[in-house]
C-alpha cells in the first residue's frame, strides 16, 4: 500500500474491520516511528486484513500466497493483492519464494513496512508453529526492527476451511520492536548461502517466534485458536 492507498484503506475497509471484529488492540505505541517488519502468528485469512488495517495509514506491503484459490475466488484475491501492492509467492515453487523474499527486502529498503507470517501458512490446529528463517534474512538484509504481533481470536471467526462469523472478539497484541545486533554483526561479510548465515537467520526466527509466544502467554493463551 502506497501512501494514498493506505490512507484510503485506513478509512475503508480499515475502520469497518476494526469496528466489526476487533475487541482491542494492545501495544500500538510499540510500533516504531520508522518502517519495520511485522511478524505475526497466522490463524485465518482475516489476519492480513485486520493486521493491514492496524498498519494503516503507513506505507506497507505483504507477502501473500497465490498457490491457493482458483477461478472467481482467485481473481478476486489477485485484484485485492494488486490494489494493496502485495508481494505474490507460490509456496510450492522455490524460485517464486526466492523472488518474493528479494522483493520484500527491496520494499523494506524503500521504507515500506512489511507484514509477514513466518509460519508459512495458516495454522490448521490453531496452535503456534515454528517460524521459518525468512524473517531473519529480511532483518539481516535491511536492519529494520522486527515487531512481534499476536493475533488472538481470528481462528474462531474464520478458521482454515471455515465460514466467516461476525463477532467482535479479536485481540491484537503488539510487542516491543526487536533488533538483533549480535547476529547482524556476525552476518557481516558472510556468504549468504553459507550454513552460518542460514543459522543466524534461524536464530532470529526462533527469537521472534518466542516473542510472539510470550505475547500469547501474557494473555493466558496457550492455543491461539481458543481466543
Amino acid at each position: 500500500m502506497n501512501n494514498i492507498v493506505s490512507a484510503i484503506s485506513w478509512l475503508f475497509p480499515g475502520q469497518i474491520l476494526k469496528r466489526v471484529f476487533v475487541r482491542e488492540i494492545k501495544g500500538k505505541d510499540n510500533f516504531p516511528k520508522r518502517n519495520f517488519i511485522l511478524a505475526a502468528n497466522h490463524l485465518s485469512h482475516l489476519d492480513w486484513l485486520i493486521d493491514g488495517a492496524v498498519l494503516t495509514p503507513r506505507r506497507a506491503t505483504f507477502i501473500a500466497q497465490i498457490d491457493k484459490m482458483k477461478g472467481i475466488k482467485g481473481l478476486m484475491r489477485d485484484l485485492v493483492y494488486l490494489y494493496v501492492g502485495s508481494i505474490p509467492v507460490n509456496r510450492n515453487d522455490r524460485d517464486s519464494k526466492r523472488k518474493a523474499l528479494l522483493a520484500a527486502i527491496d520494499m523494506v529498503k524503500k521504507g515500506y513496512c512489511l507484514a509477514m507470517y513466518p509460519e508459512g501458512s495458516r495454522s490448521r490446529d490453531g496452535r503456534l508453529h515454528e517460524f521459518k528463517p525468512g524473517v531473519g534474512k529480511i532483518y539481516l538484509e535491511t536492519g529494520a526492527p522486527v515487531v512481534p504481533v499476536a493475533n488472538i481470536g481470528t481462528y474462531g471467526l474464520m478458521p482454515p476451511g471455515g465460514k466467516l462469523k461476525k463477532e467482535k472478539k479479536v485481540i491484537i497484541k503488539i510487542g516491543k520492536p526487536m533488533e538483533f545486533p549480535q547476529e547482524l554483526a556476525a552476518a557481516a561479510g558472510l556468504d549468504k548461502n553459507s550454513d552460518e548465515y542460514r543459522r543466524l537467520c534461524t536464530v532470529i526466527a526462533k527469537k521472534t517466534e518466542d516473542a510472539v509466544r510470550k505475547l500469547l502467554q501474557e494473555e493466558g493463551i496457550i492455543n491461539p485458536g481458543q481466543g
